[in-house]
């Protein structure tokens, strides 16, 4: 039997049901623990939109802080044209010379503009990327660097056990989503981050404990599938080391705040909990000022990302001989042979090129990821080709 996701989806369903049956309104609400006003925006909502309305609305904050005018975007691209070898700072000064009475745009800004006109020239990479070690960044952008984790979980008030996803943008401390979910399960965190990317966009780089479904110290590489579709997607990734949680300090004290003001006490159920979380993430992002954000709220900082989600992007592997789908248990195929390369790879294509007699060498995007040879059909890994290696006990 296959398991049952008890979600926020799940109780709207049930809560529309009951209405459509001939229920009232009031003491419906009040044993799904919601408020009245909360119910009708529900049933309202269903009314217009049908099964559509069961769905999240998005919470993205109204303001973009860092967009520009348009004259000023369409000087900026004009100018580094004409000046094809000025930089972003060079470009900002001409902006603040030529148009006096316009709100000067950061650095950042011009040159988030001119990378989006394609205006920027990227350096050649002399060798492919072989990362050695975990990097944490320090980004002060918005988007370069997500923090997620799944806050400890508590029971409910109907004895369920609520596991809250939670993410949150790094520099502006955004707290872009907090899910309660009935488990830690991969589909489910998969099907939450899929509908967060689609709301905000992807971000640089994803920062997670070594817990699941982040990672797994039995799998190769310390990977998940979840982590394999982040890689895919252009997506850096960085851990923290196992038992350093200040490492993700950020995330961390927001989730002590989350606890004190969200779960104490707990819903009734998941959707009366997450009605409590949706509250306390508008207070969290709009309301509550930031010491670290001088006395700003992080909604006045953050804004999505330029990078849109659009679906899985296609690999190629110009220069390989072959490019082979992972069968759904880890292997690939190739003259009779079976070679497992590992189940986080899982119906991804990777790239093999003959490097010597009877010798091949396996590529996933950019990373190389070992050798297997013809004669014993054994894939031999490298260490360590995401620079993602678990510490090991001692």
């Amino acid at each position: 039997m296959p398991w049952k996701e008890i979600c926020v989806m799940d109780e709207r369903m049930k809560f529309i049901g009951r209405l459509l049956s001939g229920e009232k309104m009031a003491p419906l609400c009040r044993e799904f623990g919601i408020s009245r006003v909360t119910g009708y925006k529900i049933w309202l909502r269903y009314q217009k939109l049908g099964s559509v309305a069961l769905f999240d609305q998005s919470r993205a904050p109204h303001k973009h802080p860092n967009q520009i005018p348009f004259e000023i975007e369409q000087f900026i691209v004009r100018s580094k044209k004409e000046r094809p070898h000025w930089g972003a700072p060079k470009i900002r000064e001409l902006i603040a010379k030529r148009h006096t009475g316009v709100k000067l745009p950061a650095i950042s800004t011009v040159h988030a503009v001119l990378d989006r006109h394609d205006l920027v020239k990227r350096k050649r990479r002399s060798s492919p990327y072989r990362a050695t070690a975990t990097y944490l960044s320090n980004p002060e952008e918005a988007n370069d660097l997500w923090c997620v984790d799944f806050k400890g979980e508590f029971k409910l008030g109907s004895s369920i056990y609520c596991y809250p996803l939670t993410i949150s943008d790094f520099a502006t401390r955004f707290l872009i989503n907090c899910e309660a979910l009935s488990s830690t399960q991969e589909a489910t965190a998969f099907r939450v981050f899929e509908e967060t990317f689609k709301e905000y966009g992807l971000p640089g780089a994803i920062r997670s404990d070594h817990g699941i479904p982040f990672a797994c110290g039995n799998a190769a590489w310390g990977l998940t599938r979840l982590s394999v579709w982040w890689i895919r997607l252009g997506i850096k990734l960085e851990r923290i080391k196992p038992g350093c949680p200040q490492q993700n300090g950020r995330h961390e004290r927001m989730h002590r705040t989350l606890k004190r003001e969200a779960t104490q006490p707990p819903g009734t159920n998941f959707l009366q909990q997450q009605e409590k979380f949706y509250q306390f993430m508008h207070e969290y992002n709009f309301e509550r000022p930031h010491q670290a954000l001088e006395m700003k709220c992080p909604g006045d900082l953050y804004q999505k990302s330029q990078r849109h989600y659009i679906g899985l992007p296609d690999i190629t592997y110009p220069g390989y001989d072959k490019t082979i789908l992972v069968s759904h248990c880890g292997r690939i195929c190739l003259h009779n042979l079976k070679i497992h390369i590992g189940r986080p790879l899982a119906n991804q294509p990777i790239g093999i090129r003959l490097v010597d007699d009877g010798i091949w060498e396996v590529s996933f995007k950019d990373y190389d990821l070992g050798y297997f040879d013809e004669e014993s059909g054994k894939f031999a890994p490298r260490e360590d080709p995401f620079g993602l290696m678990l510490e090991k006990a001692l």
